[in-house]
């Protein structure tokens, strides 16, 4: 359909104030994106703003492309598809997804259905937690599913189940050990301690779990600075490694690729995540592609939380918009 006969449709004034007021793009960078004027860009914002759509927040059923998520919904075998809009010229994979992960927690969180959230970690909900107006769920805990490292405190497993909490006014419990055992350590001896068994008991009753997943390189925190000692990328994907979720390396099949690591990995077990009645993941950004397709066939996933220029990406399009840079 030729854009200019869709243009004060409220889908696209809904995604113009997404990329002004969400991603920070000038009315410019937003006309070049959309194909469209400048004035036509001003005028969208102006009409938001009196039809109510612009408050604090963006509030309208058509902030996500919807066609975009039915598509992922049948391709990956999901309950539910989230897509936020890219800021393509400047290209940010945790900033869009941060938004839109946002939103839906405090949808979800208004029906007074989850009693016990488990956070992974990571850049991703780190950018969530900045998007999240205060609130207040005092009966809320929020538990972190996986250890922490000693880099990255705001976005290791202390700060982002921490910042949760705060964010939202709940209590937290978190997982006070390291994400991997040193070599030669009794996994199973170390996690008999009282204060570690009583955390790990309440993975058994979580309502939700917010996942993050990540591939086998540099663009991965895990990878940078959270590895145990022996343990390299290339050691990684030479046993065909493609990603990790809460730390576990899996191949294109979704199997583990080492069952030393997942002996060593202080976390959540995945085939624990499969029970849990809510499974969120929320990732972006072309190197993230094949893992989040592993994740979701696997069944880790209910709900996907990403942006478009990864959901074309998933389904077959292409990305040469973005530079090598921005992959």
């Amino acid at each position: 359909m030729p854009r200019e006969l869709i243009e004060d449709s409220d889908a696209f004034i809904t995604e113009v104030c997404w990329h002004y007021y969400v991603n920070e793009m000038t009315q410019a960078e937003i006309a070049r994106q959309m194909n469209v004027t400048r004035l036509r860009v001003n005028q969208a914002i102006q009409r938001a703003k009196s039809l109510g759509f612009v408050k604090i927040k963006i509030e309208s059923p058509f902030t996500q492309k919807v066609q975009l998520q039915e598509q992922l919904k049948q391709v990956l075998g999901l309950k539910r598809a989230i897509v936020g809009p890219a800021n393509r010229a400047a290209y940010d994979y945790h900033k869009s997804v941060g938004a839109a992960l946002a939103e839906l927690l405090v949808e979800r969180l208004a029906t007074g259905e989850w009693k016990s959230l488990g956070v992974s970690w990571g850049l991703t909900l780190d950018a969530t937690i900045q998007k999240l107006p205060s609130l207040k769920y005092p009966n809320l805990e929020v538990v972190s599913i996986l250890g922490g490292t000693a880099k990255g405190s705001t976005l290791n497993s202390f700060g982002v189940a921490s910042g949760f909490a705060h964010v939202l006014g709940a209590k937290f419990s978190l997982l006070a050990a390291p994400i991997y055992l040193s070599e030669g350590i009794d996994r199973d001896l170390f996690l008999s301690q009282d204060v570690l068994r009583q955390h790990i008991e309440k993975f058994k009753s979580l309502d939700a779990v917010l996942l993050t997943c990540s591939n086998v390189s540099n663009k991965s925190f895990l990878i940078e600075h959270g590895l145990p000692k022996g343990l390299t990328s290339e050691r990684l994907i030479s046993s065909g490694a493609i990603g990790d979720v809460l730390g576990q390396f899996l191949d294109r099949q979704g199997c583990s690729v080492s069952e030393d690591v997942d002996n060593r990995t202080v976390g959540m077990p995945l085939s624990d995540v499969m029970s849990v009645p809510e499974k969120i993941l929320a990732a972006a950004g072309p190197h993230k592609v094949e893992v989040i397709r592993v994740a979701c066939r696997r069944g880790l996933v209910d709900t996907l939380v990403t942006d478009d220029v990864t959901a074309e990406l998933i389904l077959g399009g292409d990305s040469s918009k973005l530079t090598m840079k921005d992959r």
